[in-house]
């Protein structure tokens, strides 16, 4: 058996770069009993090398092809047309066309083969590269068919082959082809059919689209296809589309393009019995290869074919669970304001913290709310925080309770805190005493410098056991009742006095500018003091000029050539004293915080010396402060005038005091769990800095891909299997092309939420009104802190925004994000600093344009394009 050609039969599973991904699957499908796949044969990649192994040109032009970026379109058009003429007029040599002969003469010379590419780098269970190579269909006689493997070879290098391998970081030298011969089929339907349903992925919905005549015409968009749905072998849902056109081949060769007779468009492309069956032969290909598939059929004399499978790379992966349960997950990332994948090492900190059931998938935490969601009592307190987190989410939610087909109820838990208590019983309770956070901050303090001496003497193992002992006393502060208490009053206050001013004044969100400039907010504390450091370095316009080409993160020390550089070194240090611990994306460990790339805050410092006038922030305070103290004026004012006044004013006062007493602690638990992540990660790279030089590990960052327990085996035995950091890392970068679900169940189905509200204008953009007020100007679409290029008067928008991007806060008039709710960050921040704000709005970054005109209503949550 000669290695540059292979029959289906001959196939070993190992041999992904002999015959690619399409041929090495149809090989595995001609293997599974009962599975009736077309005869045929895979000219492997030896017969492509062999063809190109002595031509210097293809060599030189692959090499400059490889040092292109996607931007070069016009050079990447050039050399991958050079390189498609070479392969199509290199010979194929000789003894691959007398292999290709010998095969032929086995299946029969006179019959007609389809003719598809197959490249080493497609089908892999992370990157489909679907239809990136081409398919030639109806192919008869030998030199026809060595004339389209040509033909095929030469497709590895259209140019959207080519941008494809760059965009997901494939090394052209590294991609070859491999062809796959098989016999033609002359189908009355054929199709695709999805084990788990493409649009909501869930997995137990099996979804088939079907037409007449050969697959290509639906795979080009030639024609509307029939779609059906089946569940657990029912039929749960049928669209019968008018089927106009066919794609038929022709007696001689070749394809031709027919129009259906009008009588027989609206006719179904299979019976019921055939869906059925249909459906049962996907379910067997799904539990050979063992995760969902797209399948390639066809229909020709009552029998079904499978030409291809290949996985379905786009779904999310479900919540690992260690049961046949059904379950339902939420994401954390949503109500963390923070949707990117976080690095192993991080996902296991955060699950050493939390108290919830959280379960990993895709590189993110889901919390398990089944159990939460069968108990009435639990229920109705879980979809209430949800209505303040994420009102999508909870919509969510309600879908899956109303359906009735996943959750079972459960009894009513008599131990759950009864919803019935109002708002107003919880804060009533509270005692408004300012003193209260100011012990709570302080006790806080005093841990993390007690930690930060304590942390120092430990090495080793001994690290690792330390930091298990600490994050109990992080969780004791971060679960602290009493700290809890404080921040829900204020919540608590919050709701009442919307609820409240709504009813008896008309008042809409009465409290969004009462909470502007409250004491003690840690988060937007850090935005206004940056703005004193761009004051600290206003006078200076060598180191101005200097900071506006810094580039290296050495740059803080080439600060003191200049006048002012001692002072501006000092001014950032000292930021970074108090704030350096922070980043984007904080709650994973891994992150690098402003201490470790102090260049981050550069832009935000220019930007600030460019957009303000000095002694900014008192002013930006003091007026904020001034409005709140208005308004409540204002209130109080008019409360009196109505009947039972006096006392109507008197609660309402009480409620506003909580507000401005307690909603600014609001952020400081998390401040002071970062403050102690930066100490741990310290800690935790000296040792890694230990293992780089023992040469367990290449680079300090790899620990980043190991878990807490992993990293801790590894100091203690200084061994470790470094395979899985690879695969490790190429599961993380896999994990960055997803989008993480708010809501998804075990079946892997997604249920997206949908904002009930009837009145919005027409083309406007439904989000989450968390900051009133209406705003026109230009929109910044910001994915990244460090681009962040504002003037006065822009509007952010932006995927989702942490305590870290509050710098931007202040040079910005209202805020758009993708994520969030009534009290995330964003939301916190934005009533504060008196912006108007929509959390919330679905893919908010695509459909908003980056220096457009948008008007953002904050005070009734949605967003227009002018």
């Amino acid at each position: 058996m000669s290695s540059l050609v292979l029959s289906f039969k001959e196939m070993e599973k190992t041999q992904l770069w002999l015959v690619g991904g399409k041929g090495l699957h149809v090989g595995e499908l001609s293997k599974i009993e009962g599975i009736q796949v077309p005869d045929g044969f895979c000219v492997t990649t030896e017969g492509y090398r062999k063809a190109i192994e002595h031509n210097e040109t293809y060599h030189a032009l692959l090499g400059r092809l490889t040092m292109l970026k996607v931007e070069d379109r016009d050079q990447i058009g050039e050399i991958s047309r050079k390189l498609r003429q070479i392969l199509m007029e290199a010979a194929i040599p000789s003894d691959v066309a007398k292999a290709v002969t010998h095969y032929l003469s086995q299946f029969g010379d006179e019959h007609a083969y389809a003719v598809r590419s197959s490249a080493t780098a497609e089908d892999l269970p992370h990157a489909s590269f679907a239809g990136q190579q081409d398919t030639y269909l109806n192919i008869i006689g030998k030199d026809a068919i060595l004339q389209h493997i040509s033909k095929c070879w030469a497709s590895l290098f259209t140019d959207r082959a080519v941008i494809y391998r760059m965009q997901n970081g494939f090394d052209h030298r590294q991609v070859y082809l491999s062809v796959v011969v098989q016999r033609m089929v002359f189908p009355q339907a054929s199709g695709i059919l999805f084990t788990a349903d493409p649009m909501t992925s869930n997995r137990k919905l099996l979804s088939i689209d079907a037409g007449f005549g050969l697959g290509e015409a639906m795979v080009s968009g030639l024609v509307c296809a029939d779609s059906y749905k089946v569940q657990e072998e029912k039929i749960v849902d049928k669209r019968i589309a008018a089927k106009t056109w066919a794609i038929y081949g022709r007696k001689e060769g070749g394809t031709e393009t027919r129009q259906i007779d009008p009588d027989q468009q609206k006719i179904q492309a299979l019976t019921d019995q055939q869906i059925l069956q249909l459906a049962r032969i996907g379910r067997q290909i799904e539990a050979y290869f063992g995760c969902p598939q797209d399948i390639e059929w066809c229909l020709a004399e009552d029998t079904f074919y499978i030409v291809q499978s290949r996985p379905i790379t786009t779904l999310y992966p479900i919540p690992e669970a260690n049961d046949q349960e059904n379950h339902v997950y939420i994401s954390v990332g949503h109500q963390q304001m923070m949707t990117d994948p976080i690095k192993p090492l991080g996902l296991s900190f955060y699950l050493l913290i939390t108290p919830a059931p959280m379960r990993k998938a895709g590189g993110r935490l889901f919390v398990d709310v089944t159990s939460r969601l069968a108990s009435p009592d639990s229920r109705e307190i879980l979809l209430n925080a949800m209505g303040q987190h994420d009102p999508l989410m909870k919509d969510a939610l309600m879908t899956i309770i109303e359906r009735g087909d996943f959750i079972k109820s459960v009894p009513d838990d008599k131990k759950a805190p009864s919803p019935g208590r109002s708002n107003t019983d919880m804060s009533a309770q509270f005692e408004n005493d300012p003193t209260i956070v100011t012990d709570l901050i302080k006790r806080s303090q005093a841990s993390i410098e007690e930690l930060k001496q304590s942390i120092q003497a430990k090495s080793g193992s001994d690290l690792f056991d330390f930091i298990l002992e600490d994050i109990q006393q992080l969780r004791k502060i971060l679960f602290d009742p009493q700290s809890t208490a404080v921040f829900m009053a204020a919540i608590n206050a919050t709701t009442w006095i919307n609820e409240n001013m709504n009813e008896w004044l008309g008042e809409k969100n009465g409290a969004d500018t009462l909470s502007q400039s409250v004491p003690g907010n840690i988060t937007s504390e850090m935005g206004l003091a940056l703005l004193d450091v761009a004051d600290g370095i206003r006078p200076y316009p060598e180191v101005i000029d200097y900071l506006q080409h810094a580039e290296e993160d050495n740059f803080l020390d080439e600060l003191v050539k200049f006048d002012g550089g001692r002072e501006t070194q000092n001014a950032i240090y000292d930021y970074l004293s108090k704030y350096g611990m922070r980043c984007a994306g904080e709650i994973d460990i891994t992150r690098t915080r402003w201490s470790e790339k102090p260049i981050t805050l550069v832009p935000l410092i220019l930007g600030n010396i460019k957009n303000f006038e000095p002694h900014a922030s008192k002013r930006k305070f003091e007026q904020g402060r001034q409005e709140a103290l208005a308004k409540e004026q204002e209130l109080i004012d008019r409360l009196k005038q109505l009947p039972d006044g006096e006392q109507k004013a008197k609660e309402t006062k009480r409620m506003i005091d909580l507000i401005r007493n307690f909603i600014g602690y609001r952020e400081y638990p998390k401040y002071g769990m970062v403050n102690r992540y930066f100490i741990y990660k310290q800690a935790m790279l000296k040792e890694a800095e230990r293992l780089v030089h023992a040469g367990v590990i290449q680079g300090k960052e790899d620990i980043y891909y190991l878990t807490f327990e992993e990293l801790h085996e590894v100091v203690r035995t200084n061994k470790l299997d470094y395979p899985i950091i690879s695969q490790r890392k190429d599961e993380y970068r896999f994990y960055e092309k997803l989008t993480p679900p708010r809501v998804i169940t075990s079946d892997g189905e997604i249920i997206a939420g949908k904002y009930k509200r009837e009145h919005l204008p027409a083309e406007a953009m439904a989000g989450l009104p968390v900051s009133s007020g209406v705003i026109e100007g230009r929109a910044r679409v910001i994915l990244n802190m460090e681009d962040a290029d504002l003037e006065d008067g822009d509007l952010l928008v932006t995927s989702y925004t942490d305590p870290s991007w509050t710098p931007l806060f202040v040079s910005i008039k209202g805020l758009v994000t993708e994520v969030g709710g009534l009290m995330t960050h964003g939301a916190v921040i934005a009533r504060e600093y008196g912006l108007p704000a929509v959390v919330g709005v679905e893919n908010a970054t695509q459909l908003i344009k980056d220096g457009q005109r948008i008007r953002l209503n904050g005070t009734e949550g949605y967003i227009e394009i002018l």
